[in-house]
């Protein structure tokens, strides 16, 4: 399948992944790219939608860097903006978003034409979350959205989501239900525990396969040697 080149440059303000690889940072992301692929050992992963409790814990941030890291590991991966009320992946990537992931479920694109390369990372793929609809969830628990998840998950090595926070709207435990599993971004200090409380209830009731959580912003004298720079990993 041929992909349009865009010519718009990576914004490295928050894709450290790519801006600085040899950063402490950039290596603790490839240090969760690792626990994720050993949380899945038993199970094959190819689509894992990213989310969080509320807005402004770092999930964006946390998916694109992932993503940078599979990538730069050789496998082909798609990152899919499935925000449709926020979107920021197309921003963070420097990427146009005439054309996604709506334009795909309502049939006003093909993949050739809404799926693109992103300049100077090899591998990485971005669907961007296209035109914001008046009907997010209607869109993302169609019919439409199911079948397009499995054609991705076979024309690409690895399908990552970003979705919006789970306490606000529905559209992450409808995109984690179809996905192998979720990865929950948590920011240190910002929630409350009874938020998270509910945030894992309301994934379970969605039968979102929750495969651990990444803690973030995290001062590192409060933190055990099992995370470093501002990222911890935990299992659910």
């Amino acid at each position: 399948m041929k992909r349009k080149q865009n010519e718009a440059k990576v914004r490295g303000r928050n894709v450290i992944a790519s801006a600085n690889p040899q950063s402490p940072i950039s290596e603790q992301y490839r240090v969760l790219r690792t626990n994720i692929q050993f949380s899945m050992i038993d199970k094959t992963l190819r689509t894992l939608a990213c989310t969080s409790a509320t807005p402004g814990e770092g999930k964006s941030t946390t998916i694109v860097n992932l993503a940078v890291t599979f990538a730069q590991q050789g496998q082909r991966v798609l990152l899919v903006d499935g925000d449709l009320r926020r979107p920021v992946v197309h921003d963070m990537l420097g990427v146009s978003n005439r054309f996604g992931l709506t334009s795909l479920i309502t049939k006003r694109a093909t993949m050739e034409t809404a799926i693109v390369s992103v300049p100077r990372i090899e591998n990485l793929y971005v669907l961007p979350a296209g035109a914001i609809p008046p009907n997010p969830a209607e869109l993302l628990g169609s019919k439409s959205m199911a079948d397009l998840i499995q054609e991705l998950a076979l024309n690409f090595d690895l399908v990552l989501f970003d979705t919006p926070p789970v306490l606000a709207v529905a559209d992450a435990q409808i995109i984690g239900n179809r996905c192998d599993g979720a990865l929950l971004v948590v920011k240190s200090h910002k929630v409350e525990k009874k938020e998270l409380v509910r945030t894992k209830e309301l994934l379970e009731q969605a039968n979102v396969s929750l495969i651990g959580t990444v803690l973030n912003e995290v001062n590192p004298k409060e933190m055990n040697h099992g995370a470093y720079y501002g990222y911890g990993y935990g299992q659910d």
